[in-house]
């Protein structure tokens, strides 16, 4: 028997544990099936479960739904980015446009900083200045290798010249921000890093 059982979308954002403009993102995207009835949105209870479970079975997705209401971890939603800049106005900048994008931004003011959250915590982007007092970017970058492999790296930096830009390139990092740098140019280089565009 088909489970004909419909849900508003409150009852979605309960249901997955995502906010508002994840729903909506989602629905634009086409990822998740809703029927429009009025000015409100409805899903068919069936579809969210077919869809968390193609989500699970993607390899990518993270999650394991234990029960109903458990958060779930959603490909390309709330991915970790740790940012570790100096200069306060390039982390709230970072941050602010990461968090419009969905991303889960925390960012912190000097490399020592970053390399404990490294150490304590699972990421899935660093994004980090080259030039910082005490532990600069190549320093963290080269201890974040060891700690992560794996992890994809960004750099920012204000020369675009500098040697130290060609070093971090040699220890593999992803992506390259050069200040200042506009908002939908930060926005491609993290999609870029984390497999979600070509």
């Amino acid at each position: 028997m088909i489970d004909e059982t419909f849900l508003t979308t409150e009852e979605v954002l309960e249901y997955l544990q995502v906010n508002l403009r994840t729903v909506y993102r989602l629905i634009k995207a086409g990822r998740i099936p809703a029927v429009r009835v009025g000015r409100q949105w409805r899903f068919r209870k069936a579809d969210l479960d077919a869809w968390l479970d193609s989500q699970r079975r993607g390899g990518r997705a993270e999650a394991r739904r234990a029960e109903p209401g458990a958060p779930v971890r959603l490909e390309g939603v709330g991915r970790r980015v740790l940012v570790v800049d100096d200069e306060e106005s390039i982390r709230e900048l970072l941050t602010k446009t990461l968090e419009l994008a969905e991303y889960e931004a925390q960012a912190v003011s000097d490399g020592k900083a970053g390399l404990e959250l490294l150490r304590r915590e699972p990421w899935d982007l660093l994004i980090a200045d080259l030039r910082m007092p005490e532990m600069d970017g190549l320093s963290l970058i080269r201890e974040a290798r060891r700690l992560h492999p794996r992890l994809p790296v960004i750099i920012v930096t204000g020369y675009s010249s500098e040697s130290s830009a060609i070093q971090a390139v040699n220890l593999g990092v992803v992506g390259y921000l050069v200040k200042p740098f506009r908002i939908p140019h930060v926005l491609s280089a993290v999609a870029k890093a984390l497999g979600e565009q070509d």
